[in-house]
Order: structure tokens, then sequence, then C-alpha cells
């Protein structure tokens, strides 16, 4: 699975400036899909109850349904490594999660490249970026 994490500047459209968006890119075994949503709905509490965590989203693939998305918004990467990957609730996560793992997870952190781009949104202020 690989990870990507994004920095937005305000929680109503995005996060707060110094948040990180965790994005992981999860590939699951074909036929085992609904067994897998069915392992996140029952995991996601351990994430979301996580000091440090704002909001945890999983989507999946349209074109590719064994594709998921995790997209988990964190007050910092610190939080994240700190508060969750480097605690029990992560070996709990792992374990009901992993076993319909393809592939491991690819894990990345990122940051917004213009972080005033949505906070101008409906103030008729060019965001600089081409739709």
């Amino acid at each position: 699975m690989r990870l990507v994490a994004v920095i937005h500047p305000h929680l109503g459209g995005g996060m707060l400036p110094g948040m990180v968006l965790e994005v992981a890119i999860i590939e699951v075994r074909p036929g085992q899909e609904d067994d897998f949503v069915a392992a996140y709905r029952k995991a996601r509490p351990l994430v979301t109850t996580t000091p440090g965590c704002r909001s945890v989203r999983m989507t999946r693939g349209i074109e590719s349904p064994s594709r998921f998305v995790l997209l988990v918004e964190w007050d910092s990467v610190a939080a994240h490594e700190q508060n969750f990957r480097a605690s029990e609730r992560f070996g709990q996560w792992r374990g009901l999660i992993g076993p319909y793992f393809a592939a491991p997870p690819v894990v990345e952190h990122f940051s917004d490249v213009d972080p005033h781009v949505g906070s101008d949104a409906g103030s008729g202020v060019d965001s600089g970026v081409d739709a």
C-alpha cells in the first residue's frame, strides 16, 4: 500500500495550516473486497480515536475495484507516526485489514503546494488553478 499525505489550509474545505493528510494506496486481493470493507469498518475506530487524528475516509476505485485509497487527516506527521504507527492500535488495525492486502501498502505524507488554495473560495479571488 502507498500512503500519501497532504496539508490543507482550513477545516471547512480542507485542513488547518500545519495539518497533514495521509494517503495510503491499498491493493486488495481480488474477490476479497467486501471482506476488506467489513474489516475496515470494524478497524476504523482504532484510527479515529487516536490523538491527533482529525478525519478518516476510505475510497474505492471505480475502474480498479480492488484498489482502495485511505485518507487520514492528522495534526502532524508525528501524530501519525507516534500516536498511531508506534502504538498497539496499529498492530490491531493491521491485524484486521492486513490479511486482505495483495501487496504491502505504500504510504507517504504530503503538504499543499499553495496553502491558500481553497481558502478564498467564493470570494472572487483567482486561486491560480485551472479546472
